[in-house]
């Protein structure tokens, strides 16, 4: 009996069109893993990045749209629609909550130029300082950072207790070993609050500004400071027309973000004297804290919430503006 013998049928490569269910097939193996790895490898921080910051921020813009208060924390849905109503309170400067919050607006203004500029000058100096060779400099690189490595926590809470007015080790310094005063100040609340919450700010943001000046300073050639020096320029004018002149891109970018971090600055305030702050110390994020979780009124403090979050997107506009003219005029 003769053998049945079949038609061979034709192997279908992945490239030889579409299959039987019309699809076209493509294998693992045929996929450009070159383009598509970076993009896999940046989706869990794209993820936490719409997790932690862009979904609270679209819900914060909702929040201030509606008359979110204790009797409808538990049922958002049966909040009525404020509109712009929040924004309109929050923005009355002649009613009791307005001038409040444009009275903490003016502090913290104050609190962020002067933090911003006097960590500035100290990181510069110090950068400056410790860019020339010495046998102690190493040392000194790392106590200089020791207060950014630090948690935030732990080190305003040494200092709240060195800031306090009977045991505290500043009062003792001043009154027991300087003898500059028989009266030992409140440091924690009156209107001394605002220079505490000044002084341990710049305790903890001066170190990114000698980190950042450092780091910036050695890009900048040894030969200029030779062929300068062979000219017969002084430090302080190498300071002033080298050193500071090629330390403008970064200068500029490092104010910002000191700017931007300092304005909306929390937890100094807040693990210093609390939710209810001294009236000298009543940076705007405590400010609008206390209008959301003292008062219960969510809507009025997401509303001042996104109004801080518009103030420093300005701010950033207005830099980058700024910045693109300088360079387009450099």
């Amino acid at each position: 009996m003769a053998a049945t013998t079949f038609p061979e049928r034709p192997v279908r490569t992945p490239n030889d069109g579409p299959g039987p269910d019309g699809s076209r097939r493509r294998g693992l193996r045929h996929i450009n893993w070159a383009r598509v790895t970076p993009y896999l490898l940046i989706l869990p921080a794209v993820a936490f990045e719409l997790l932690v910051h862009v979904v609270p921020m679209i819900v914060g813009i909702f929040m201030s749209l509606i008359e979110l208060t204790q009797l409808f924390i538990t049922n958002w849905s049966a909040a009525p629609f404020a509109g712009l109503g929040n924004f309109g309170v929050a923005l009355d400067f002649s009613g009791p909550l307005g001038q409040q919050l444009l009275r903490s607006f003016g502090i913290t203004l104050g609190f962020t130029v002067l933090v911003v500029g006097i960590s500035y000058a100290f990181g510069m100096a110090a950068a400056i300082v410790l860019q020339r060779s010495m046998r102690s400099r190493g040392f000194l690189r790392t106590l200089f950072l020791i207060p950014y490595a630090l948690p935030a926590y732990a080190g305003i809470i040494v200092w709240k207790f060195m800031l306090q007015r009977d045991n505290g080790l500043l009062n003792q310094f001043l009154v027991d070993v300087l003898h500059l005063t028989n009266d030992r100040p409140f440091w924690l609340i009156g209107s001394n609050a605002f220079i505490s919450v000044v002084i341990v700010s710049i305790w903890q943001q001066w170190p990114f500004a000698f980190l950042m000046s450092m780091a910036g300073m050695q890009s900048i050639p040894d030969e200029l400071y030779e062929a300068s020096a062979i000219d017969g320029a002084s430090t302080w004018q190498q300071v002033r027309h080298i050193t500071m002149r090629m330390m403008r891109p970064i200068s500029m970018v490092l104010l910002l973000l000191l700017f931007l971090w300092t304005f909306r600055e929390f937890n100094t305030p807040y693990v210093l004297f609390g939710p209810t702050p001294p009236a000298s110390a009543d940076l705007l994020t405590v400010h609008i804290y206390s209008s959301s979780f003292i008062t219960w009124n969510f809507g009025l403090g997401s509303a001042m919430s996104v109004l801080l979050m518009a103030f420093l997107v300005v701010v950033a506009g207005l830099w980058a503006l700024w910045n693109r003219r300088v360079r387009r005029d450099a």
